[in-house]
């Protein structure tokens, strides 16, 4: 079996959508011959023609210095045309039958080195190489969309690779200037796994009328970091897309809550409701759709102090509110207001519940990825909190620079237990050596967007406070949904580390 693929190694691309079209041009425009195969006719002609345009227009454009003539970019017209290829790459439907056929068929026309490679987002090479006579040419090669500009691909091995084939595709995508992480062919792999809790928990919160999408979108990206919020984002991949892949992780963990879907999202799916594609997802789209409208507070009056009670999480948002901050008579670490209520940061309980805790009125504050530069933040009252306390904490954030989003009590509030939940995928998938700590995180980051990796992200908050936020929000809903992985438990009572 090949341990290298070089650089005239001919490479095969079947299938001519957008994600086989995307890889064939990443292949030619690193120098090697390409031969694209399609079942539908002309679909490989048209393929080898956009590649040849999107090509001609980067270098006119001065991104790229390539002749698109010298592109060797050829079209097979029968699958015997595949037969002395050196990598055959797979981007046909994501359907485990479509795949074993079409590999047992190549199988019998390739040469015995040729390698075997498998685009699949969410099923596993261990099950698409089961029917083949040797399993182990078979690799998992995970392209994100769009191929030639995302950095990311996942090598996934199933449990008969071969190590040198999975060293050979390594070394032929780094090549093609992709940053590669490694992973077993567990559901999900790492990306699509990590990333559940980025939709499930916003889909969540708005099952349970907490906040609308675009609130939620805010929050998370003006408090958050994230680049794209998850409502948007879920428009942009596609409705049946992104809830197809929670069924099939949800699936492929016999059903585990922490995966399970959105009655929400099978409702826009079930109306047609799709995204961008369709028009109409979350938002509408077209030239006379108003955009999303986040509901942040209106504007209220700072208060002229307030009370400091130790060393409190929020003293970054004091400072930059400019309020007068005088010293506490305890060392809680709050934030007591003019009106009595206390401002806390997110620990994962309701507000509500703080305040029975208490006996008092209480003002539950979201964690942002920096309290330096963010931009917006959520924050929830107490059953029963008077209107003074409320307008008391929403004017003190909005003296720091923030917009203030005032959504229901919900424990966890939105980035709080986003990236709570986020982080215990994270660790779990290390847990269970899906791939190395570095790789999940080098995988959040490039293939997702995320401002840092999820066990990064966790670190910094310290691991001991993460399970915090995930025992009083399973202890809160009862289920077990907020399950903490055994890893994350273990670092937080040991002192340990996440990554």
């Amino acid at each position: 079996m090949t341990d290298r693929i070089d650089r005239s190694a001919l490479i095969a691309v079947i299938g001519a959508g957008t994600m086989g079209t995307g890889i064939a041009q990443v292949a030619a425009m690193a120098g090697h011959p390409v031969m694209v195969y399609d079942t539908a006719e002309g679909a490989a002609e048209r393929a080898v023609a956009a590649i040849r345009k999107r090509v001609a227009a980067l270098v006119e454009a001065g991104r790229l210095d390539l002749d698109p003539a010298r592109l060797r970019l050829t079209v097979a017209y029968l699958p015997q045309d595949l037969a002395l290829v050196s990598c055959a790459i797979e981007a046909v439907a994501e359907d485990l039958a479509v795949k074993q056929a079409l590999f047992a068929s190549l199988e019998a026309i390739v040469e015995p080195d040729c390698v075997l490679a498998t685009n699949t987002s969410s099923l596993s090479p261990t099950a698409i190489a089961a029917p083949l006579d040797y399993p182990e040419r078979l690799v998992g090669l995970h392209f994100f969309n769009p191929a030639p500009v995302m950095r990311l691909v996942e090598v996934v091995s199933g449990l008969a690779t071969s190590p040198e084939v999975a060293a050979a595709v390594t070394a032929l995508v780094q090549d093609w200037g992709k940053q590669v992480v490694q992973a077993a062919a567990t559901p999900g792999f790492i990306v699509n796994r990590v990333a559940r809790p980025f939709y499930g928990e916003a889909l969540r919160l708005a099952e349970e009328q907490a906040a609308s999408p675009a609130t939620i979108d805010a929050v998370l990206t003006q408090a958050g970091g994230f680049a794209m919020g998850p409502f948007a984002l879920m428009d942009l991949i596609g409705q049946d897309v992104n809830e197809a892949v929670t069924r099939s992780v949800w699936a492929g963990f016999g059903y585990d809550p922490r995966f399970a879907p959105s009655p929400l999202q099978r409702a826009l799916v079930e109306a047609g409701r799709l995204g961008r594609k369709t028009g109409q997802g979350w938002y509408s789209y077209g030239e006379d759709a108003a955009p999303p409208d986040p509901d942040a507070a209106a504007v209220r009056p700072a208060p002229p102090w307030v009370l400091e009670h130790g060393a409190s999480s929020l003293r970054a948002l004091l400072d930059r509110s400019g309020v007068q901050v005088r010293p506490g008579a305890d060392t809680t670490g709050t934030v007591e207001l003019p009106s009595g209520a206390l401002l806390a940061r997110c620990d994962g309980r309701p507000a509500t519940a703080l305040a029975a805790q208490r006996g008092g009125p209480v003002v539950v504050v979201d964690r942002t990825l920096d309290d330096a530069t963010a931009t917006g933040i959520a924050v929830a009252a107490c059953d029963g909190c008077p209107a003074a306390a409320v307008d008391e904490a929403v004017g003190l954030l909005q003296a720091a620079g923030l917009a203030v989003y005032l959504i229901d009590d919900a424990p966890g509030l939105v980035v709080t237990r986003t990236v709570a939940m986020l982080v215990n995928g994270a660790a779990d998938a290390r847990h269970q050596g899906v791939a190395s700590a570095a790789d999940i995180d080098t995988a959040m980051r490039l293939g997702t967007s995320y401002p840092l990796g999820p066990l990064a992200w966790g670190q910094r908050w310290g691991p001991a406070e993460v399970l915090a936020v995930l025992d009083a929000m399973h202890g809160w809903y009862g289920d077990d949904h907020y399950r903490a992985s055994g890893l994350l438990r273990r670092v937080a009572v040991g002192g340990g580390s996440l990554i």
